[in-house]
């Protein structure tokens, strides 16, 4: 395959014809000046193509052309060409961003706008990257009503063809689940659409993707919807658990459970924004407690062993990994954030007190000398779990985030996968860099799918 960065401009000249410059055309080993094959995303036309005489790479439509290929806009974006004297250039790629859309012109995408501004961002001059919600989605004509980003950085909506592929960022967990958003989805994926990140994970999912896979070593004890006498085996066994709720997130709903075998039975929570201490010298009276909380009984639920963590000043240590499939598809470590829980935490998460910090800051205060080698196997090993859940998904991945934990012994846990990753480790100064580091790999890993990458 033949690829070349190249500049469109849009003339009113009526005739149905293409100029293309002659550095354009060889760079993508066209030669002669018949027709060919013009397509952007899911449109395609046959139109006679001449040279035109300008230096650089460039390619000029007709406006009734620009109409008909539903081209979003004029600038730079990246040519392809099947190359071996096929006459064909596919222009784009055309990528969309699959979210929920809001009626406001200056924040359509609510709290995410920021976000998906900065996706957008990472794509532009350099391709046509679109954001969409399901309700902008025509089937019969094949073409989405998106939002760009114009010139100025304010948000236009443009109607164009079905994109070379997708990046699911929807934001609701419950809508996700729905049927309806299924067969939305798998619709694409029959057009031959690539779409990645198909859903949100529930902890269940990821707990059975990895068992019968060697990455299995990685995952604490845990059990699914446990009955009271397996919370209580646990706890024994293990002396702190925890519970988690297995569609949760950003630590809501967590306790972490001890047993003393001389005081007795503690629980620790959060409630109305405060951290909970309580003891209970019978196991019932904890039992009482928690089925009282959530509605008379622990379904949705996983019981996960504790695990020892490395500690700093007396406060655990968690590390949020940030992982990308690169233009290569590859995984890669896109950022490490170090959390460090808040007094009385029963979680890291920043929102519940814990502290956001560099893993060298904290590996190289706990482990001195020996933290770079500690830091490379954890990094291998995050690698190690992507690989793992992208060989037991039926979907496809570009995106994960890992909470892993290492413990006082050296080894290294995952807790919990995350498929749609949140990005509060990017707002670190240190860790800013690597947040566009991460969107360039997703970036990068759009031009592999679409199969506007050289190598391909």
């Amino acid at each position: 395959m033949s690829l070349s960065s190249c500049t469109i401009h849009v003339t009113p000249r009526p005739r149905r014809e293409i100029y293309a410059s002659s550095t354009l055309l060889r760079t993508l080993g066209i030669t002669g000046t018949r027709n060919i094959r013009l397509t952007i995303g899911s449109k395609s036309v046959s139109v006679p193509i001449k040279i035109w005489k300008r230096e650089g790479r460039h390619l000029q439509l007709p406006v009734s052309l620009a109409g008909m290929l539903k081209l979003p806009h004029t600038g730079t974006c990246l040519a392809a060409s099947s190359g071996n004297g096929n006459r064909d250039i596919r222009l784009g790629p055309l990528v969309g961003v699959l979210t929920s859309v809001y009626s406001s012109t200056t924040s359509p995408f609510g709290s995410l706008t920021g976000f998906i501004k900065e996706i957008i961002q990472t794509g532009k001059n350099k391709s046509f990257y679109f954001a969409f919600s399901p309700r902008g989605v025509n089937w019969q004509q094949e073409t989405i009503n998106g939002y760009f980003l114009d010139g100025a950085g304010r948000w236009v909506r443009r109607t164009v063809p079905f994109p070379n592929v997708i990046y699911n960022r929807l934001p609701s967990r419950k809508a996700e689940k729905s049927a309806s958003m299924s067969e939305f989805k798998q619709r694409f994926i029959r057009r031959g659409i690539p779409l990645f990140n198909w859903s949100f994970f529930d902890k269940s999912d990821v707990y059975k993707m990895l068992q019968g896979d060697d990455a299995y070593k990685y995952v604490p004890e845990s059990h699914l919807n446990p009955t009271p006498r397996e919370i209580r085996d646990m706890m024994e066994k293990h002396r702190f658990v925890y519970l988690k709720p297995t569609a949760g997130s950003l630590g809501i709903g967590i306790y972490r459970l001890t047993y003393n075998p001389s005081r007795g039975y503690f629980v620790r929570y959060r409630r109305g924004g405060k951290n909970v201490l309580i003891r209970y010298p019978k196991f019932e009276g904890l039992m009482n407690l928690l089925t009282r909380q959530n509605g008379g009984k622990m379904s949705h639920y996983i019981v996960q062993q504790g695990i020892r963590l490395i500690e700093m000043d007396s406060c655990p240590i968690d590390f949020r990994f940030h992982m990308t499939k690169n233009g290569r598809n590859q995984w890669v470590v896109a950022a490490i954030g170090a959390k460090k829980a808040g007094r009385g935490s029963v979680t890291t998460h920043i929102r519940n007190g814990g502290q956001l910090m560099t893993p060298e800051q904290v590996l190289g205060s706990v482990f001195g000398s020996r933290a770079g080698q500690i830091l490379q196997n954890a990094k291998d090993t995050a690698i190690d779990l992507a690989e793992a859940i992208e060989r037991n998904y039926p979907h496809r991945l570009g995106e994960l985030g890992f909470d892993i934990g290492i413990d006082q012994s050296e080894n290294i846990w995952m807790f919990e996968a995350n498929a749609r990753p949140g990005r509060s480790i990017f707002k670190h100064p240190s860790l800013k860099s690597q947040g566009y580091d991460s969107l360039a790999n997703l970036y990068e890993h759009c031009l592999y799918l679409s199969k506007f990458r050289q190598s391909d």
